[in-house]
């Protein structure tokens, strides 16, 4: 078996808290008073073309939270669910460490704006090589082709490289085609999972 070249991250629950997730999306709709049961409905139909870079994020809260003159301006809404991402400190650590030592990516499913936000915000430009974001390549993960994109990107072998995510059907989408994982649940199940393939830091 090749030696571990590459490290994919996820990044909402991974490094970072979820951006724009059901918990985020209930937190929003309790503190502008929206229609929990409706305002759900139309961000299922708008979602996948947000994420897939389809859509601005103006044109999805058009269609899901400004279908109606609401008491709050576009700013304020906006400005919230930037609010909502927080670091995973002990893990942005870590990755820190291992940029060092490996090339680092991102396979990511998020909106153009949310993203860019948070990749300047919490310094991912400045620990990752690559980001394969939903937003830029227009596939959103599980779909296998988002990893083979990946891994056309980057230029190595599967068994070159390991992808980190917190969901489980993300992961099997990446093992569909070869490339090694770890279902990440806590840092140090994470640290353990990443010495058991041959990584190894010091923190």
């Amino acid at each position: 078996m090749k030696p571990i070249r590459v490290l994919f991250w996820d990044i909402g629950g991974v490094l970072l808290s979820n951006a724009w997730d059901h918990e985020e999306r209930s937190r929003a709709a309790e503190r502008f008073h929206l229609e929990k049961d409706e305002f759900e409905s139309h961000h299922k139909e708008a979602v996948q073309t947000l994420e897939e870079g389809k859509i601005s994020l103006d044109e999805y809260l058009d269609c899901t939270v400004f279908r109606q003159l609401p008491s709050f301006s576009r700013q304020e809404f906006k400005r919230y669910m930037f609010s909502l991402s927080q670091p995973k400190t002990e893990v942005l650590a870590l990755a820190r460490v291992l940029a060092e030592r490996y090339v680092m990516a991102t396979i990511n499913n998020e909106s153009r704006e949310l993203n860019e936000y948070r990749l300047r915000e919490f310094g991912l430009l400045q620990i990752f090589d690559l980001f394969v974001s939903s937003c830029y390549v227009g596939i959103r993960k599980p779909d296998e082709k988002i990893y083979r994109l990946a891994l056309d990107l980057i230029q190595k072998s599967p068994e070159e490289c390991c992808f980190i995510d917190d969901r489980a059907v993300n992961i099997e989408g990446a093992a569909k085609v070869g490339v090694r994982t770890i279902l990440m649940q806590n840092l140090t199940q994470l640290k353990l999972d990443l010495l058991g393939l041959g990584v190894q830091s010091p923190l």
